[in-house]
């Protein structure tokens, strides 16, 4: 297949457990990348839900569907798996009381003929780095993010917000979530990074380029952003998702609908 993948999750140096998780199925051509939230080991318990649910459901109509589905088809089957993962993980908080309000970000990407389909909910990002340029493909479901649109800071006066982790959208958190999703043209070089905000946060986007222009390999790539946010701090668990379209990519095989809503 066309493109190649890499992942990574780091705990950081201020904390002692982790609750971001990702998964990838290269057959499928689909990453998945979770920063889960809430007391004891709630957030980790939600985090993994989402990715294993992903990776499970959706990555098996992937592998089932054709290749003449058409995006519509792929965008359907994303929301139906994360309403149904959503549904999931909100009825084991109300059932288990340790993990009451627990919830999760996530970033989700199913690559296609020349193109991406890029789900998001939350503040855990996706970037493209292309010709040398890097650009943030998600907008953060944020109290942050809300300020900035409404002019209320300035984007200076945000890196020093105490509002960053307030996010206005989370898997989980309530019996519905509205999953956003954009469709995005790939070319050959192209190169994708998903991260949770352990290194948005902690890294400027300009250092995020630098790093990445600076390593042919993606493991060489995914450890030096590791890298650079625990040398800025590493105050949260960092998750890193690298791929990179080496000449398209291409679907699976016959269409049929296994989710229930």
């Amino acid at each position: 297949m066309p493109i190649e993948f890499f992942s990574a999750i780091d705990t950081g140096r201020a904390r002692s457990n982790n609750e971001d998780a990702v998964a990838l199925d290269e057959r499928a051509a689909l990453a998945v990348l979770a920063d889960g939230m809430g007391g004891y080991n709630a957030g980790e318990v939600a985090s993994g839900m989402l990715t294993t649910f992903i990776q499970a459901e959706l990555g098996r109509w992937l592998h089932e569907a054709s290749a003449q589905a058409s995006d519509a088809d792929v965008r359907r089957a994303m929301d139906i798996c994360v309403d149904n993962a959503n549904r999931a993980i909100f009825n084991a908080a109300n059932a288990n009381p340790q993990y009451a309000g627990m919830g999760t970000t996530l970033v989700l990407s199913v690559f296609r003929e020349q193109r991406l389909l890029l789900g998001h909910v939350g503040d855990s990002r996706a970037y493209r780095l292309r010709a040398g340029r890097l650009a943030q493909l998600t907008r953060d479901h944020s109290l942050l993010q809300e300020q900035l649109d409404a002019g209320l800071i300035t984007p200076e006066q945000a890196a020093y917000s105490a509002n960053k982790n307030l996010v206005t959208r989370a898997v989980g958190v309530e019996d519905t979530v509205l999953l956003e999703t954009h469709l995005h043209a790939t070319e050959p070089g192209d190169l994708y990074l998903m991260c949770s905000d352990g290194l948005s946060d902690m890294v400027p986007d300009a250092r995020i380029a630098q790093v990445l222009l600076s390593h042919e390999s993606l493991p060489a790539a995914g450890r030096g952003l590791i890298d650079a946010a625990n040398e800025a701090g590493g105050k949260d668990n960092i998750a890193v998702i690298l791929v990179r379209v080496q000449d398209g990519a291409a679907g699976a095989s016959r269409p049929w609908w296994r989710f229930k809503r």
